[in-house]
């Protein structure tokens, strides 16, 4: 019988996995499939404090889990497969197995919206981001193309058109989805424009591991352009990790799980904390912190259970 089970190992598990170690409570983690979670997809993070020069974003995760190991947490590098959130004691199988606990903290995060083509895959971190508040700064003075046209896109947009000397907006349509007001504010930018009826074909250039710009084809005239820019931020929104948990647990209209008093879910000792309950922020400092709330939140649980 486990007291606490934490599912993901980003920012919000880990330190959830901190905290609840250091209360005593031999917390275990599960992996999950991306180990470290979307931090292990940048390089350099300069926007999570302590690190006075930045720090890459797979050292800051690992150095993140060896600390969690010291104080007693253990790791299992699997996935979850199903889990009944709803019996007591609950139950959450992998593979084979099937572990039993008195609480759970999901920490499953959110994954971007991506396009699907292997380059952008490749260049992620290397030009191409899904965060511009995480990696706008690098982008200062220079051409940026953000994916999108809804109220993310324009989001970024606004916040990359701070940092960057151009943004270009490429929307596969020919008018936004986003706000009016958002609309409004992005179009009286002097340095935003827009790139109506296109979508991204291909993105340059992998073999010098790098953005150097994009192919981009008119969805009216199914004529390609390469198109030269400096990084790529796609702003197609982000999908939550909660299928696992699909109808026993509240979650909002976009799957986010929906949390009170802290991190508790609707159901009694299950928590959650990080991007799986986060539809505004998505930051690593704030997945953190959503972690060290939910350990607490345990700890008070298991008392009174």
């Amino acid at each position: 019988m486990e007291n606490v089970v934490i599912i993901g190992s980003g920012p919000a598990g880990l330190t959830a996995a901190i905290y609840t170690a250091r209360a005593q409570l031999n917390p275990l983690v599960i992996d999950g499939l991306q180990p470290g979670g979307q931090l292990t997809t940048t390089t350099e993070v300069e926007n999570f404090p302590g690190f006075e020069n930045g720090i890459d974003g797979p050292v800051l995760m690992e150095t993140m889990k060896k600390q969690a190991a010291r104080f007693g947490t253990r790791f299992i590098s699997t996935q979850v497969n199903a889990a009944d959130l709803t019996a007591r004691p609950i139950r959450i199988r992998t593979g084979e197995d099937t572990l039993e606990t008195r609480s759970v903290i999901i920490a499953t995060g959110a994954s971007p919206r991506l396009l699907g083509l292997e380059s952008e895959k490749l260049l992620m971190g290397r030009g191409v981001s899904a965060c511009a508040t995480c990696d706008g700064f690098f982008f200062r003075g220079k051409h940026v193309l953000v994916v999108g046209g809804g109220d993310t896109a324009l989001e970024e947009a606004l916040y990359l058109s701070g940092l960057a000397a151009r943004v270009t907006v490429v929307h596969r349509r020919d008018e936004l989805r986003a706000e009016k007001i958002m609309q409004e504010r992005a179009f009286a930018r002097d340095n935003i424009e827009f790139m109506w009826d296109s979508v991204i074909e291909d993105i340059l250039d992998v073999s010098r591991k790098t953005v150097t710009g994009a192919l981009i084809k008119n969805v009216k005239s199914g004529q390609i352009t390469r198109y030269d820019c400096d990084g790529i931020f796609m702003a197609l929104g982000h999908i939550p990790n909660t299928a696992l948990f699909a109808g026993q647990i509240t979650c909002d209209a976009q799957g986010f799980i929906k949390t009170a008093r802290g991190t508790a879910t609707s159901v009694p000792g299950v928590f959650a904390a990080g991007d799986v309950a986060d539809p505004v922020y998505k930051q690593a400092v704030t997945a953190a912190g959503t972690g060290c709330m939910a350990a607490l939140d345990v700890e008070h649980y298991l008392q009174g259970a």
